[in-house]
């Protein structure tokens, strides 16, 4: 197959209310319109949504959120439940809508979930536009920032590239799940991804970073005052708070707990600028966590994941290889037919009918359709650890 090189083209970028109106008038005609969005989230505190680029079969758009203050007008074709937007990896992208417009997408055909549901592993983007039609993508602006004005010719060509073919690949992936009798999973798993919405964080930040909870007490303290230091170090400068002062960095000053500018140099990712910016307070945060009082000393959430009932342990040993065997028989990744969570579940609650399996928070009535008696004789079997 030859491989097409993408050249930057000319695509309309939209920047007054009065074209936005013309423009969603021609999307709310059509049956399918391909989107895809590009955000900032590496170059600022507060991500925010900064193009929407939308493709029918023949033509693009690029709307440009930071010249208006409405989009309102695109609610129209993108909430239309007869008009299908079709989108690669849409959870985040949903949920940015909705957070930052108020848009909700009610017909969603997400080609990455197609993609993962035909047993294809290499399902980013770039990789099935070059494997099915020789497209090779020039990823050069990934990790731009989009929030930057103008655009540049080469900028708006990368993010039209994004939606520009994602119709032809909905067409093939269409085609595959109808033959192979599983566009229905599809469709209950885009209805549930149109669903998801941006929660706030709550409580500590530790909850929210990783390799927090292999730390116990008062190094736990230590490091959740870093993080509240970061967090407002990031927000006065706009920057994302790993830019800020990494998570390893942080996690090395709460498990040495050093007390003097020296003994924090010695602290890897602690370069003679980040000391002179936020030494004093670094130091200031460590001496407030190791005065914590001992009743107020936080603790990391545990799981029952290493806590099963009894005869559980048994019975998730032979549900992953029950899976194990069905997905290869099915062309299926093992976490795309019964992700872990769901074993764990079905281990620990030992369904014994049908209704109880679907109590289970989380199971897809295409899991209940295709394997629900299987799962239930297995959770059902006397294991030897239990007789």
């Amino acid at each position: 197959m030859s491989v097409i090189n993408r050249q930057p083209g000319i695509c309309e970028i939209i920047t007054t209310v009065a074209r936005l109106a013309e423009v969603t008038a021609t999307l709310s005609r059509q049956t399918e319109i391909a989107v895809d969005l590009e955000m900032d989230s590496l170059h600022h505190y507060r991500e925010k949504v900064c193009l929407i680029q939308i493709s029918t079969r023949c033509q693009s758009w690029l709307i440009d959120p930071l010249a208006l203050d409405d989009l309102s007008p695109l609610a129209g074709p993108l909430s239309d439940p007869n008009i299908l937007v079709v989108m690669h990896g849409s959870d985040y992208d949903i949920r940015s809508l909705h957070r930052d417009f108020g848009i909700e997408v009610k017909n969603l055909f997400d080609t990455m979930i197609a993609a993962r549901f035909l047993g294809i592993t290499e399902f980013g983007l770039a990789a099935l536009l070059r494997t099915r039609f020789g497209i090779e993508l020039d990823k050069k602006y990934q990790k731009a920032d989009w929030s930057k004005r103008p655009l540049s010719p080469e900028m708006s060509a990368y993010a039209v590239a994004d939606t520009s073919d994602l119709l032809p690949l909905y067409d093939q992936f269409l085609a595959e799940l109808l033959q192979k009798g599983r566009l229905t999973w599809l469709v209950e798993e885009c209805r549930l991804v149109c669903l998801a919405r941006v929660t706030e964080k709550e409580g500590p930040l530790f909850l929210y970073c990783k390799g927090a909870g292999k730390l116990r007490g008062r190094t736990l303290a230590v490091l959740e005052e870093l993080l509240q230091l970061r967090d407002r170090q990031a927000k006065a400068l706009d920057r994302p708070p790993f830019k800020v002062l990494s998570v390893e960095t942080l996690q090395e000053i709460a498990e040495r707990t050093p007390r003097t500018l020296i003994e924090l140099s010695g602290i890897k990712g602690m370069t003679p600028s980040q000391i002179n910016r936020h030494g004093a307070g670094i130091l200031h945060a460590v001496i407030n966590g190791m005065e914590l009082p001992e009743e107020r000393l936080p603790r990391f959430p545990r799981t029952r994941k290493n806590d099963l009932v009894e005869g559980a342990r048994e019975r998730l040993k032979q549900l992953k290889f029950w899976r194990e065997n069905v997905s290869s028989e099915l062309g299926l990744e093992p976490g795309v037919l019964a992700p872990n969570w769901l074993l764990e579940a079905v281990a620990d609650f030992k369904p014994a009918t049908c209704s109880g399996l679907k109590s289970i928070p989380g199971v897809r009535q295409w899991q209940l359709d295709l394997f629900a008696s299987d799962i239930i004789r297995i959770a059902a079997a006397e294991t030897s650890s239990e007789g």
